[in-house]
């Protein structure tokens, strides 16, 4: 009975897209998030993952984030986007912070910028942060005017002379210094933010990553 119960479980497991990061031969088990709730039946895939190794106080670990309520959350995701995920991450950015979780994003457009605009609905300023790779008015306008709002802006300067892609590298390492957990929104390709995600990982962050396509 126990064995085609877990036949079913990976059956389901297979038909509904989840899976876990590490390697093929490792197995673990899924950490419902906020995110789940928040995001559910929205047409995205969900990947709740952390990497399962044989160490007890690294579960614990895990299991003491799960249990301590609010954290350090650090959100990422690609700038193309439609309306409707945009406003889902806008509800659910605002749902962590009226939960007193501490946001830390960047200030791009598409996920960056539903993340500020739900963060700031909640009207807890002090519970957003933004980091820019490079200096303010390296952003673009649009990106300038909703920075203009947020309280905890902390610019880049000496990175003004890198490419974008170099300095936003520096700077999703950066947020993910100041967090515990990970949520990041992209597509398949992005190579970028599956390094992001893979880094996370290595320094044993909770990764939550919701594919687009």
């Amino acid at each position: 009975m126990g064995r085609d119960q877990d036949v079913d479980n990976r059956k389901y497991e297979e038909n509904s897209g989840a899976h876990m990061f590490g390697s093929d031969e490792e197995v673990g088990s899924q950490i419902p998030t906020q995110a789940q709730a928040v995001v559910e039946g929205s047409g995205a895939v969900l990947v709740s993952e952390f990497r399962p190794v044989p160490d007890v106080d690294y579960l614990q670990e895990l299991l003491a984030i799960q249990q301590q309520g609010p954290r350090a959350i650090g959100f990422f995701g690609t700038r193309n986007m439609g309306f409707m995920h945009q406003e889902l991450i806008e509800i659910l950015s605002y749902a962590m912070v009226i939960t007193k979780n501490h946001i830390y994003t960047s200030g791009a457009s598409g996920t960056n910028a539903a993340v500020i605009r739900g963060a700031l609905r909640a009207e807890k300023p002090e519970l957003l942060t933004v980091i820019l790779p490079q200096s303010l008015k390296k952003q673009p306008p649009e990106s300038q005017e909703l920075l203009s709002k947020v309280k905890n802006v902390i610019e880049k300067p000496h990175n003004d002379h890198l490419p974008l892609i170099e300095a936003s590298r520096l700077c999703n390492m950066d947020i993910i210094s100041h967090v515990q957990q990970v949520i990041c929104f992209a597509f398949h390709d992005s190579r970028l933010l599956m390094e992001t995600c893979q880094e996370a990982k290595n320094l044993r962050k909770i990764v939550t990553l919701f594919y687009l396509d």
